[in-house]
């Protein structure tokens, strides 16, 4: 009788060990992750730093993305439902760097802690904070590199430029703009590329930072400038789709510089093929990373205020260096992507 006794307390006892348990992993803090797409390299690695990040601190992570770069309405739909859920906050890499705005406004006011990562808001104040690459240093050194690599010939080059998309979020200006303020070129509005008129400057294609859409993107340049000796792509699979269209038209033999930005295992591997001349590497997996652990903690890292973000780094790699340029081999770059 004493031990059937002890068998119901102990019973009784792992059931309210159990319920305490589950109440406890139920009142585990939701946090997000929202990026631009899910099959981009640059957001799925991303996605891996949030989800490593996330098991270590015993947090929930809930992911969303656009059905494609520029897909603002998926976006706010992703914020909406993390406003519902009741969540801690959350990491983005916005579509629309002014039209998520009012959004980002809605889950502030409701407490959420929002961290943009890679692609700054319009204003950058909307955001609680922002992690990002200085786009427009890693656009710079990828000027000042083509810049350097072609010598005198720089003064007559005829430049293709694959933007990434016609609204022209933040990301795309400042690595566009900084490309050309590497190569020489005179920056019209800071805010805004189109507007330049310097003659080399052969014509601005859109390539959604898509693989295919860059191809064809290139393909279009072509007809308009045949005689193009530079390529600078918004990022490596834009410039891995300009490669195929230089290829198809038997440019393929280094009479054309292609520049990029990300630094991807994919892309530096294809500076180690002389695909791409020269790549600025930055750091997905570390956004994400030290994001999710901004929001569970509730504390932000000291931030330059002159700065205005937390610069995560951007490194160049190439396999010809160009004096005057600080770059890291390929194989540094390949030990590196994507940290």
């Amino acid at each position: 009788m004493g031990k059937f006794r002890f068998l119901n307390v102990s019973l009784a006892g792992a059931a309210a060990l159990a319920l305490m348990s589950a109440a406890s992993a139920q009142a585990a803090d939701i946090v997000g992750l929202i990026t631009k797409t899910e099959t981009n390299p640059f957001f799925v690695k991303m996605r891996e730093g949030a989800e490593q990040k996330a098991k270590e601190l015993g947090i929930e992570l809930r992911t969303a993305a656009g059905k494609y770069d520029g897909d603002n309405d998926a976006q706010v739909a992703a914020i909406e439902n993390l406003i519902s859920a009741g969540a801690k906050g959350f990491a983005i890499v916005p579509s629309d760097s002014k039209a998520i705005v009012p959004t980002i406004k809605k889950a502030r006011d409701a407490g959420l802690m929002v961290i943009v990562l890679d692609t700054p808001l319009d204003p950058m104040d909307a955001a609680t904070a922002t992690f990002a690459t200085d786009n427009r240093k890693a656009g710079k050194l990828i000027g000042e590199w083509a810049k350097g690599t072609l010598g005198d010939k720089a003064k007559d080059a005829s430049i293709v430029f694959l933007d990434l998309a016609t609204n022209q979020p933040t990301v795309d200006y400042l690595r566009d703009q900084g490309f050309m303020e590497g190569f020489g070129i005179d920056v019209k509005d800071p805010n805004r590329y189109g507007d330049e008129d310097d003659p080399r400057i052969c014509t601005h294609e859109i390539s959604e930072g898509d693989q295919a859409k860059g191809r064809t993107a290139m393909e279009n340049a072509l007809q308009k400038c045949p005689d193009v000796s530079v390529v600078y792509t918004i990022n490596e699979p834009a410039a891995a789709g300009a490669w195929e269209a230089l290829k198809g038209a038997g440019k393929d033999d280094g009479s054309v510089l292609i520049v990029s930005i990300d630094g991807g295992c994919p892309g530096v591997k294809n500076v180690e093929a002389g695909v791409i001349g020269a790549t600025s590497q930055q750091y997905p997996h570390k956004m994400a990373s030290m994001a999710l652990e901004a929001i569970a903690s509730g504390k932000l890292p000291e931030v330059d205020p002159a700065v205005g973000f937390l610069d995560t780094g951007a490194t160049l790699i190439t396999a010809k260096p160009v004096d005057g340029v600080e770059s890291i081999s390929v194989k540094e770059g390949l030990d590196l992507c994507w940290g």
